[in-house]
C-alpha cells in the first residue's frame, strides 16, 4: 500500500486529494491544525517540527509520496503568517521529508502553488526573494507589511521557484524523487469563501477572468495532484502544473 503525506487535509484542496488517494488505495497521513492524524501548526519552528515527527512516526519510516498542501489565503491577517505558513512551512515539510521520499517506492512530491504568482502585479520582489534566501525574519517583515494579496502571491511564486530549482538536484532526481507543483486558480474552499465574503477582496475575486467559466473545483485540483504524484506523471520533474479553467493562458498567452 502506498504512503503519502498531506499537510492541510483536513478542509479544502488537500481534504479533496486525500479523499482522491484514498480512493486510489493509498494510506494517507494528514497534517492539519485540526482532525488530522498529525495536528501541527506549520507556522512555528515547533510546530514544523512536531509534524516532521508526527509523519515519521505514523509512516513507518517511508513515504510514497507528500503533498505540501497547506495554506492560507490572503485575507488573513498578520499577513506574515503567508509566507510563514503557505512558504517556510511547506519547504519544512518538503525538505525535512525528503529522506523518507528517498526510502519509499517511486516516490513523488507536489506541492500547491497558486495561479496569483505569475499575475500579480508587483510579486516578483523582496518577499520572494527574502523567502528564497531562507531569511524568515525579513520575509515575515516584509510580508506584514504588504497587501494580503501581493504577500499570498509573492509566497506561492517563492515556492513555485523552490520546486523548479531544486527538483532537477541529486538531492531530488538524482535520489530518485519526482518534484512537481500544481498552481490552482479560484477553487471554491473554505478558504476561497472567506476570500469572497472580504469587503476589499470579494469584488476581485468575483470578476477575475476564468475562461472555462466558474470557479473550480477541490476535486479537480486534487485530480492533477494524482496525476503528477502518480506513474502517468511519471517522467514530469519540476513541472508546474496550471489548474485554474484558462485564466493564466488568457493574462500571460505568450508566457510559457
Amino acid at each position: 500500500m502506498r504512503v503519502v503525506a498531506v499537510t492541510g487535509s483536513a478542509s479544502g484542496i488537500g481534504a479533496a486529494v486525500r479523499r482522491r488517494l484514498e480512493g486510489e488505495g493509498a494510506r494517507v497521513v494528514g497534517v492539519d491544525l485540526r482532525d488530522a492524524d498529525v495536528v501541527a501548526d506549520l507556522g512555528t519552528s515547533a510546530g514544523r517540527a512536531s509534524a516532521l515527527e508526527g509523519v515519521e512516526r505514523a509512516a513507518g519510516g517511508a513515504l510514497d509520496g507528500l503533498v505540501a498542501c497547506a495554506g492560507l489565503g490572503p485575507q488573513v491577517t498578520p499577513t506574515s503568517l503567508l509566507v510563514s505558513v503557505n512558504y517556510f512551512g511547506a519547504v519544512a515539510l518538503l525538505d525535512g521529508l525528503r529522506p523518507l521520499l528517498a526510502a519509499g517506492r517511486a516516490p513523488s512530491a507536489v506541492a500547491i502553488s497558486s495561479n496569483s504568482s505569475t499575475i500579480t502585479p508587483g510579486v516578483d520582489g523582496a518577499i520572494a526573494a527574502a523567502c528564497l534566501a531562507g531569511d524568515e525574519d525579513e520575509a515575515c517583515r516584509l510580508a506584514g507589511e504588504a497587501h494580503g494579496a501581493t504577500a499570498y502571491a509573492a509566497g506561492k511564486l517563492a515556492l513555485a521557484r523552490w520546486v523548479r530549482r531544486n527538483a532537477p538536484q541529486a538531492a531530488w532526481a538524482g535520489a530518485g524523487i519526482r518534484l512537481n507543483a500544481v498552481a490552482p486558480g479560484a477553487v471554491l474552499t473554505p478558504l476561497l469563501q472567506e476570500g469572497l465574503d472580504d469587503e476589499r477582496l470579494g469584488p476581485a475575486i468575483r470578476g477575475f477572468p476564468i475562461p472555462l467559466g466558474g470557479f473550480g473545483t477541490p476535486e479537480q485540483i486534487a485530480a492533477a495532484v494524482a496525476f503528477l504524484l502518480g506513474a502517468d506523471g511519471s517522467f514530469c520533474c519540476g513541472t508546474v502544473l496550471y489548474a485554474d479553467g484558462g485564466s493564466d493562458a488568457l493574462i500571460r498567452g505568450d508566457a510559457y
